[in-house]
């Protein structure tokens, strides 16, 4: 019997990286960019204001004279503009009088390609992301000011700069937007946008094909009959594949005599990086995919020393040498041996720089059992201690003398415990290894 650490090495070692291909950036989102995108041009590409207020000449309202006259005091106003816009502190108050009041001389929206040119004394009204009017060295937010439309008295004084966002502060000619290996989150589609790329060069998501096999399965829009099931996995593999970041097709159920079963298995080769087919392990009915497999390629079932999905099977297929996935009929045992060695296939075919869940240590709040020699995986609910901030976990079945086979418990579990091989007994307040799951609202 394999360990569960050996099987994982067998299938890591198999992990195929797609050719990268040029896509819009709108398709990009979780792949890992194949290029170095550099800027040509810089951002912002002109001087623009970085809050709604008055684009001013920092000297015609006492901003350099206030500086000079407290510098150790110029700190955040916590209820001011300098948080919200999160570009400038605030200079002390400057009492308002009426030689401080000074003309409005226009107004510039954000987007506006008309040139205005600030004379001392004069101020201009200007909107977040508008470009300013030349001379003008700082913007005086709105909450500083009377908010005068024909004249305007401010309240406070800036400095030359600030809530001004200055041509490259983000962004300079030459400099590395996006890096080539960089998982494209939507950060770096922003910053493929704000460099003008409307493509990409990444790599795509790895094509992953879920077939179902057994002559007792219907698809769900048929009704059973005596001894017929629903084919669950082909659907609930299919939606755990998108979830890891594959480009999934749900072929269904493998009908048919062997001839045409080899058909859509040759077909499938020659369009997936990874092929999973559930029913094809136990019982006499997956004989027949056992031998039209072997004809396609080389496949292993031995045995894996963890509980559930201890039978499985795992190989390469065609000239190709597509790693496919021999997985149970029970949907829970499918399940589980998916999280453990196929999403990690999957992470690592996108360039994930961690192919597994995230693992963390929880006190057990129950009593649980496995099964001595093999490696356990029971689904859980795992919750934090309100006074002590520690993780909690609750087992929620699929140990010894728990059904294993239940679907609606692992429907209800944020979260999987593994125990070690040697471990045969968990006792409520000892310490387990717990891995994440997708989050439940």
């Amino acid at each position: 019997m394999r360990s569960v650490e050996e099987q994982l090495a067998l299938i890591t070692d198999a992990a195929m990286t797609p050719e990268p291909v040029r896509i819009a950036i709108t398709d990009a989102l979780g792949m890992m960019c194949a290029e170095e995108v550099q800027a040509s041009q810089p951002l912002p590409g002109f001087p623009q204001a970085a809050i709604d207020g008055y684009a001013v000449r920092a000297v015609d309202i006492g901003g350099e004279r206030a500086l000079r006259a407290a510098p150790s005091r110029v700190k955040a106003d916590a209820a001011g503009a300098g948080d919200a816009a999160g570009e400038a502190s605030p200079l002390p108050p400057t009492p308002p009088a009426a030689e401080k009041s000074l003309p409005v001389v226009g107004e510039v929206p954000a987007g506006s390609r008309q040139p205005l040119r600030l004379q001392p004394k004069q101020v201009v009204r200007v909107h977040t992301g508008a470009p300013l009017p030349t001379l003008s060295d700082a913007v005086l937010p709105l909450e500083w000011t009377d908010r005068g439309r024909k004249r305007m008295t401010p309240h406070r004084a800036v400095r030359s700069g600030d809530f001004v966002r200055r041509v490259g502060d983000d962004i300079q000619p030459g400099d590395v937007a996006v890096a080539s290996g960089a998982i494209l989150g939507p950060a770096q589609i922003g910053l493929l946008a704000a460099v003008g790329r409307e493509k990409v060069l990444a790599y795509p998501r790895p094509r992953v094909s879920i077939i179902s096999f057994g002559r007792e399965l219907v698809d769900v829009d048929r009704d059973p009959g005596l001894g017929q099931v629903f084919d669950v996995n082909s659907y609930s593999l299919a939606a755990a594949a998108k979830d890891a970041g594959a480009d999934v097709h749900r072929v269904g159920i493998a009908e048919g005599e062997p001839r045409r079963i080899k058909e859509m298995l040759e077909s499938q080769i020659m369009r997936s990086e990874i092929i999973v087919i559930s029913g094809a392990v136990g019982g006499s009915g997956a004989q027949v995919m056992r031998e039209v497999l072997d004809d396609l390629g080389d496949i292993d079932t031995s045995r894996v020393a963890m509980h559930p999905g201890s039978v499985q099977g795992f190989g390469l297929l065609g000239k190709q040498r597509v790693p496919v996935f021999l997985l149970p009929s029970n949907p829970v045992s499918s399940l589980v041996i998916f999280e453990v060695f196929v999403r990690p296939l999957i992470r690592l075919s996108l360039g994930k720089g961690s192919a597994h869940r995230r693992l963390v240590r929880a006190r057990s709040i129950n009593h649980l059992a496995s099964r001595p020699g093999r490696q356990g995986y029971i689904r859980a609910r795992l919750m934090r201690d309100a006074q002590t901030s520690d993780y909690l976990v609750e087992g929620l079945g699929g140990a010894t003398g728990a059904p294993a086979h239940l679907l609606a418990g692992l429907s209800q579990a944020n979260a999987m415990i593994r125990i070690p091989e040697d471990v045969a007994e968990v006792r409520p307040g000892d310490v387990v290894e717990v891995m994440f799951l997708t989050q439940r609202a």
